[in-house]
């Protein structure tokens, strides 16, 4: 592990909060235009600070997770299970957010959803628990709540099947307990909700309240968490120095109907590489560091997040290994422009489409594409997603974010640009059986050990 300490006064670094909701589609806010769900508190936290209206996660939850943690697409992090299984186990040699900030004199806290230890509340690997991944504390689930929740505090299971009802509130409550026993500062704290992920529960307050139905009941009590939050923050003076960030780990779970969200206006959902897939709604509320009411259309994603916060807390990323997120520091402050910069879209370990600019395009499947989770996931797709691409296919998101009308031919410039970095990423990361060249280790115990020793 390669990190520099920062140095300086501690006080005067910001803390620093990301709020990660579960299977909440790019629709499902009022201030992204759900027409029947009411989220007052959050389209308040957007008055007050930034929406991004392009910003990216990944298909599902583990991988998701990923990316947010070590600011690398997930295809990109050595883990301690097959490459076949989507939610990865990450490896101790990965350097996490957590870790990047413990360097800058951070306290940090976990609370909700882990899924880096395995996709499983019973069958899980402890040694890669919260607190062996960066985090001081922690009260979380080791997965998501297919069925039931087991929660655990630290390395201490504590309950087993949890009232699901209770999550959002009990959640939220640890995440007021950490501020308040951190706010002399500087803390980081990551809020990883179990909702609106099925089974969905909501407390006797919230049901039946939404005209969305019993999802939107869930957000709508979200929505209520977050604004305990956010009062919170600002009645124990950290208003001024505390960035907040709310966001998604991917787009809705179209196969649950009722019980998934929504991503209109764009095309496809949770597993699909469409844009409804991985645009998820994010806001971002830093009163005196970040004008209120700005909305930008920069392409910006979760693995940004973890190069944006060491800059804020005069950290250092890792050095000796690829990051692939950017700082975006500078332009949420309005101090530079938007960046011209690539977006990637893996489908677990398939390459599927990149944007630049307003540009999308998708590369044909090829036979790898149509095997194993290429071809089991599409289940999870409505059946005009499910067809596999055959050509080339470009779309211009600014006249078409549904993605319905294929340009290629009439941008044949364009194509051949963006095949350029395509073929540039399968060499870096790689490609369905493929690891490139800078993907690290898989299944390497000489890897893994460093990392286990290490902590």
């Amino acid at each position: 592990m390669v990190l520099v300490s920062a140095q300086g006064d501690d006080a005067r670094k910001p803390n620093l909060i990301i709020i990660f909701t579960d299977d909440q589609g790019y629709q499902d806010l009022g201030c992204f235009g759900s027409p029947d769900i009411k989220t007052p508190r959050i389209d308040q936290m957007a008055k007050e600070g930034m929406m991004l209206t392009d910003f990216y996660a990944q298909t599902v939850c583990g991988p998701s997770r990923a990316a947010l943690m070590t600011g690398c697409y997930p295809f990109r992090n050595a883990r301690r299970d097959k490459g076949e299984v989507p939610h990865p186990k990450l490896a101790l040699a990965e350097i996490t957010m957590a870790e990047v900030l413990k360097s800058a004199g951070y306290a940090t806290g976990m609370v909700g959803k882990w899924d880096l230890a395995g996709h499983s509340q019973t069958k899980f690997d402890m040694n890669l628990r919260p607190g062996k991944q960066g985090f001081d504390e922690s009260f979380w689930t080791p997965g998501s709540n297919d069925a039931f929740v087991n929660l655990l505090r630290d390395d201490q299971l504590i309950e087993r099947k949890a009232d699901l009802s209770t999550l959002t509130r009990r959640y939220t409550n640890e995440a007021i307990q950490f501020i308040d026993r951190h706010k002399e500062g500087p803390f980081f704290l990551y809020l990883a909700h179990t909702m609106p992920h099925t089974k969905l529960a909501v407390s006797t307050q919230f049901k039946g309240k939404s005209k969305a139905g019993l999802y939107g009941d869930v957000i709508e009590e979200i929505d209520h968490h977050v604004g305990r939050v956010l009062d919170h923050v600002k009645k124990s003076g950290l208003d001024e120095n505390t960035y907040v960030v709310f966001t998604s780990d991917n787009g809705p779970w179209w196969v649950k109907k009722d019980h998934g969200g929504h991503a209109e206006p764009l095309r496809g959902e949770k597993c699909t590489t469409y844009e409804g897939g991985l645009r998820v709604p994010c806001v971002i509320r830093a009163p005196g560091n970040i004008k209120p009411g700005r909305q930008s259309s920069q392409l910006a994603a979760t693995i940004d997040l973890l190069p944006t916060f060491a800059a804020l807390a005069g950290a250092e990323v890792p050095t000796d290994r690829v990051i692939d997120g950017v700082d975006m520091s500078a332009f949420l402050h309005g101090e530079a422009k938007e960046k011209d910069r690539s977006f990637f879209f893996y489908q677990h370990k398939f390459l599927r489409a990149v944007r630049v600019g307003k540009w999308k395009l998708h590369v044909p499947h090829t036979q790898s594409h149509r095997q194993g989770l290429g071809k089991k996931w599409r289940v999870h797709m409505r059946p005009e997603n499910r067809p596999f691409i055959e050509e080339v296919t470009l779309y211009d998101l600014e006249s078409d974010v549904a993605e319905s009308k294929n340009v290629a031919s009439d941008h044949p410039e364009v194509v051949a640009r963006l095949m350029k970095r395509i073929a540039h990423m399968r060499k870096d990361l790689g490609d369905g059986g493929y690891r490139g060249e800078n993907a690290r280790a898989l299944g390497k115990d000489d890897y893994f050990g460093r990392g286990i020793e290490g902590k």
